[in-house]
């Protein structure tokens, strides 16, 4: 009897610690069982309203909104997964060679494109040459890069698109090494996933980064009109 009694709480205590040591679901884990959607300018605005939320009056939260209705939407066309990253850039900005030609201000540039890491800087770079002609592209990213090599060179010539990470376009407009007033087009790398099949949003210090940049001063320069938003 003193043996059946002892057996009984061993085996709830087996069971107790095998249901601490189950995993928690990773996003990698929901992302695999679900079929990419490609991003729609709602997703982005429900992002900020989550980020903002629990902080910020109903005052504040409404100047974070970023308008979808035309004629006066903050947002490009999206990506709807069919696209090139160079058709995609063609079909969103028709007048480019105009733009490029007409670009002579230092410290600035007419596209910033945001992605999740220097190694995708560099595809997409790659991936533009189709659209981009004869423009100047810069790498905005911290690897390998000091960021008063980008400043200066920011700071001597003409450069017309801007390829890099939310942290590093960030400090460099936070350091006056970036100016934004002649940017027209800011294109988040939406949809991509890496190798773990995490989105951009899906790696918090990017998606903390990204939210910082555009507070900082993307979403005003949207509402004002003179930056649109695209999710590549």
């Amino acid at each position: 009897p003193t043996e059946c009694f002892l057996s009984q709480p061993e085996e709830k205590q087996e069971t107790t610690v095998k249901a601490k040591r189950r995993k928690k679901k990773k996003i990698s884990d929901i992302l695999q069982k679900t079929a990419p959607k490609p991003g729609v300018p709602a997703d982005l605005q429900n992002l900020l309203s989550q980020h903002f939320g629990e902080n910020r009056s109903v005052i504040e939260l409404e100047e974070l909104k970023l308008s979808d209705n035309l004629p006066y939407s903050c947002f490009l066309p999206a990506n709807d997964l069919t696209h090139s990253f160079s058709s995609y850039l063609k079909e969103i900005c028709p007048k480019w060679a105009k733009l490029r030609r007409n670009h002579k201000e230092k410290k600035s540039v007419v596209m910033l494109v945001i992605c999740s890491s220097a190694l995708r800087s560099l595809e997409l770079i790659k991936s533009m040459t189709a659209f981009k002609g004869d423009c100047r592209v810069l790498k905005l990213f911290a690897k390998h890069i000091k960021i008063k090599e980008q400043m200066n060179m920011l700071e001597k010539g003409v450069f017309h698109i801007g390829v890099g990470t939310p942290g590093r376009v960030k400090a460099l407009v936070e350091q006056d090494g970036l100016c934004l007033n002649s940017t027209k087009y800011m294109i988040l790398d939406w949809n991509w996933r890496d190798q773990k099949l995490r989105r951009m949003m899906d790696i918090p210090e990017i998606k903390k980064e990204t939210i910082d940049l555009l507070e900082m001063s993307i979403i005003k320069l949207c509402r004002e009109g003179s930056v649109k938003l695209g999710l590549f």
